[in-house]
């Protein structure tokens, strides 16, 4: 295995032995939520994202950066539409609208759930990307974007309290999430994309 690579999942490797060996580590909701906490963090980081975008030159929004990867718009489409996606499995969740299911949080799932991060810098499922595909879209779609992103976290947060914690959608990557779980994954997925335009900008900046 390639140094680089067996480094960058040694966190994750240790966190699944943590599961496997430990009795104690039994239920999927195993996370304790602070919902407040959770909302504050969620607003700041679209917060972030809507100050960034008025730092974004137009003419370098759609360039696709030096070396190659997502530009600051397919970020944007990308992290807004999911966090959009989220909100609907979030209500749905806590309509009880789901098939009945006794799984949960597979392996990866807990990762993040425990961390608040993801163990690696990971594509988006194909399957996802074919339903929601990242698009160069402008600075003003972007905003729109944003302002639905708000309007669904306040309508849906409230709902969260009220919710079953078995009533669960799946996920593509980290198994069955309830509502509460579907909230945290939002933060952590904002936060995430967040480091994805640092790296841009300093793609830019070393141009």
């Amino acid at each position: 295995m390639h140094a680089g690579w067996a480094y960058a999942i040694r966190p994750y490797t240790y966190f699944a032995l943590n599961v496997f060996y430990h009795k104690s580590f039994k239920t999927p909701t195993f996370i304790s939520m602070n919902l407040h906490k959770e909302r504050k963090a969620i607003d700041a980081a679209l917060d972030d994202y809507r100050a960034k975008l008025e730092t974004i030159p137009e003419e370098l929004f759609t360039e696709t950066p030096p070396g190659g990867g997502w530009s600051y718009a397919e970020v944007y489409s990308h992290i807004l539409k999911a966090t959009l996606g989220s909100s609907i499995a979030l209500e749905r969740c806590s309509h009880n609208n789901c098939e009945p299911t006794t799984k949960g949080l597979n392996l990866m799932g807990r990762y993040v759930m425990l961390t608040g991060s993801f163990p690696l810098r990971l594509k988006v499922p194909d399957a996802l990307a074919a339903k929601m595909p990242a698009e160069k879209i402008t600075k003003e779609e972007a905003k729109n974007l944003l302002v639905k992103c708000r309007k669904r976290v306040d309508d849906t947060s409230p709902l969260i309290k009220e919710s079953s914690a078995t009533s669960r959608t799946k996920h593509a990557r980290l198994g069955m999430l309830n509502a509460g779980q579907w909230f945290k994954f939002i933060r952590v997925h904002l936060y995430h994309h967040l480091k994805q335009l640092k790296r841009i900008e300093k793609k830019f900046q070393s141009k």
